[in-house]
């Protein structure tokens, strides 16, 4: 499956934006989904996560309560709506795709899709 991720910008800090990720393919529904971010510097870390149906969401303790993913299977699409944004949220946003859910929503190497990125700025 090919993703491509799209939505990101320059923010102000408390402001919004949401980000998209649509996969290539028919079998949309059959991939766990999640969304990784990477700042300068520092290592790729876990953002939130989405199970097959949508049914099973899961965030980090640094976007919890301000980020929501969600999914539309019919328009193979996986959203991250981005709210009260603070400039620690700097950094390149990845959706990922697991084939086969191995349990573990968290760890990037579980993944085996990868889009190619898309730029979150918040400023101050």
């Amino acid at each position: 499956v090919q993703l491509q991720a799209s939505g990101g910008g320059l923010v102000q800090a408390g402001g919004s934006l949401r980000l998209s990720c649509v996969a290539s393919g028919r079998t949309f529904g059959n991939y766990f989904m999640g969304w990784f971010r990477q700042a300068p510097g520092k290592e790729r870390e876990f953002v939130a996560a989405i199970s097959r149906s949508g049914g099973s969401t899961y965030y980090a303790d640094s976007v919890k309560g301000r980020f929501t993913i969600s999914r539309d299977n019919a328009k193979n699409t996986v959203y991250l709506q981005m709210n009260s944004l603070k400039p620690e949220d700097t950094a390149v946003y990845y959706c990922a795709a697991q084939s086969y859910y191995s349990g573990t929503y968290y760890v990037p190497e579980r993944y085996d899709y990868w889009g190619q990125g898309t730029q979150v700025t918040v400023s101050s």
